[in-house]
Formats: C-alpha cells, structure tokens, sequence
C-alpha cells in the first residue's frame, strides 16, 4: 500500500551522536567532536517527513544514486583492499519500483526536490546528471532574491563570498529585508581546519554585515547547562512563503561539489501555514518558549525578539554566570576573528579542500550555476 509509504529528507545522518533531542543534552553514543562540545556533544538538526506523491520522487533519486556506478570512495587505497578481500562492488537489484502514492486527503503542501550533483570531468559522468546539477544553488538564489520581508536560515555551515553575495543583492535591493542565522558557535574541527572554516564564515558574514549592519544577524545556540549546541540543520525560510529542509549548506561545495537533496515546501492552503510554524517552532526552542509568541508572528517581531534574548544571556555571561540563567538558547555571533597571516595560511585549504568548485569549467569564476 504505497499510501503508507513515507520519505526522509533532512540532516539527520543514521549513526552515533545524532541522537538528540530539543533539550540537547546530547547522544549518550557521541562520537569526539570539538572539545567546545563536551564528551556527548548536543546536537541540532532537522528532518523532514514526506507522504504522497513526492515520496516517488525521492525514492526515484534513491535508486539513481543505489545504481550508478560511480564508485563511492575512488582512494587507491580502499580499491586495492576491496579488491584483496575480493568486496563485491556492484550494486544489489531493487525491487520494482511501485507507482507513484496517492495525494493526502486534506494535503495542501507541493513539495520540489532539489539537488546538487558535480562536473565528474575526465570522460565521467551521470546518467541522471549530465555535467552535474546544480538545482539547489538556483533554487536558494531565486528564492532569496525574491526576499521581501525576512530569511531564515539554520545551517551547518555559511561560508564564502559567493554565499554572501547572493544575501548582500537582496539586502541592498529590499531595505525592508532582514536575515537571521543559526550556525554552530564552533566548528567541528580542530587545529588547521578549524581556521579554514573559520575563514569561510568570516567571508561570508563580513559581505552581509557590511551591506546590512543592522538587519543581519548571526547566532549560535547553548544548551541550558552553557554547553554549545553543534548545528547541523540544514532549513531555510523565506517570508513564511518557502521553506527548505535537506542535506545542503549554504557553502559553494554543497552548491556545486558534493551529492545533495532537498524539499523545497511551499503549503497552497489560504492560510499558508507551513513556512511561518515551521520558524515559530524553532523560534519557541530557541528562546525557551512553552507559552505565546505573538511577538514573534510578525518576521521583524522575531528578528527583535532573538535579539534581545541574546543580549541579555550574553550579558549574563559577562557577568560571570553568577545570578539565574535568563531564558533563552541565543548567542550572538561577529565575524571571526583571524590574522593576516593564518588567513594567508588558510586561504588555499579552504578553497581547494573544504569548499571546492565543483562547477564545469566554462562557468567557475561567474557567478552562474
């Protein structure tokens, strides 16, 4: 019965240190993250449920990905001992592929499956995707430019000034815009890479901030015990009209290098509700809200309300945490802070190894995808 039949979409990976909740007192089987994060690192993520006919659309990515024969891991290594131990590498058959599950009574939710594939080059190539694909860096783009009122963004990572650039023309073009981020207070990393990350928001953050100083902000999450809250949700909110949630950063290598899904959501209902409860939910986790949020219903509301909440748990900080933790998850974030020298340093790691190109060559260094 392909009506019961449901798709994942989402950050969550299904391993060990995911395994949270929204108290985030972390997976009790963590795996070593940062030392920022403690022994069982909280963590924040979210996941999509998909029922209805898009379900046939992200099992037929599924089964493109299941098939292709691209291998996962081409290290010369890993080939060598797949070979010794004679690893079966080819795919198992799937099963017949059912059709497509009816619409959901009542449903009002058209969802749009967006992906990144990269440029194989050397004579390789997708099936599915030839030359690459590119759809959830043009999707982001015509949504934010489109940007009226505000965009939400919770993610992993925000890197780069490609990335801020496409938030600095919205900005620039529409005064009324405003632009909230949540990003992990830390990187994951450590040591060289640390810096390369730090490098990559610091791009990011300083063309945004620059353009819009007082209608941008960033922000990083804690738990209630002070322990910072690792980001790895991935979700984007534009004027409680369009909302995405997948596996793609707001970085040029989830753009255009690596495999990434996301559902674009847009609720056709007259009250248009997913996008706004969506925000609303996360807002009310993110400032300890069990009761209203009026003052959050309105986007700017909300864009005030995260600010003073910040405010005030960072104050509390200052003064040595020595009265009652105020309410509220919030930590205001700048732009990094990173000499001349370790930014000379990282520049070329960043570039080449944590946020490639993946882009053909006809196209890298414009601004098209």
């Amino acid at each position: 019965d392909t009506a019961r039949d449901i798709a994942y979409v989402g950050g969550i990976d299904l391993c060990h240190s995911r395994r949270d909740d929204a108290d985030h007192r972390g997976d009790p089987q963590a795996l070593k993250l940062a030392q920022e994060y403690g022994a069982t690192p909280p963590w924040h993520d979210i996941q999509a449920a998909i029922s209805g006919p898009a379900v046939y659309d992200v099992e037929t990515v599924f089964r493109e990905r299941w098939q292709d024969p691209t291998p996962l891991n081409r290290s010369p290594i890993n080939v060598l001992t797949d070979h010794l131990e004679s690893l079966d590498r080819s795919p198992d058959p799937l099963p017949e592929q059912q059709p497509p599950p009816p619409a959901v009574d009542g449903g009002t939710h058209a969802v749009q499956l967006l992906r990144t594939y990269p440029d194989l080059r050397l004579g390789r190539d997708y099936d599915f995707a030839h030359g690459g694909e590119r759809s959830v860096a043009r999707g982001y783009r015509k949504a934010i430019a489109n940007a009226r009122q505000m965009i939400y963004v919770e993610d992993q990572y925000l890197w780069g000034a490609r990335i801020g650039d496409v938030f600095t023309r919205a900005l620039r073009e529409n005064k009324g815009l405003h632009v909230i981020a949540v990003v992990p207070i830390h990187p994951d990393k450590e040591g060289f890479s640390r810096t390369a990350q730090l490098l990559g928001r610091r791009l990011a953050m300083r063309e945004m901030l620059a353009a819009a100083p007082d209608r941008v902000a960033v922000y990083g999450i804690e738990n209630h015990a002070g322990t910072p809250v690792y980001v790895h949700a991935k979700t984007c909110i534009v004027d409680d009209t369009w909302a995405t949630i997948g596996s793609d950063n707001f970085n040029r290598r989830s753009w255009t290098h690596d495999s990434e899904l996301s559902a674009a959501i847009i609720d056709l209902a007259d009250d248009a509700a997913y996008a706004r409860d969506l925000r609303l939910t996360l807002a009310a986790e993110h400032l300890d809200r069990t009761g209203t949020l009026e003052d959050c219903v309105d986007p700017h509301g909300m864009f005030a309300a995260y600010a003073d909440s910040a405010a005030e748990l960072d104050r509390w900080h200052a003064n040595g945490r020595v009265d009652e933790r105020p309410a509220g998850r919030l930590r205001r974030l700048g732009p990094p802070r990173i000499g001349p020298l370790k930014r000379a340093l990282a520049a070329i790691p960043y570039r080449v190894v944590h946020d490639p190109d993946g882009r053909p060559r006809s196209i890298r260094g414009t601004d098209r995808f």
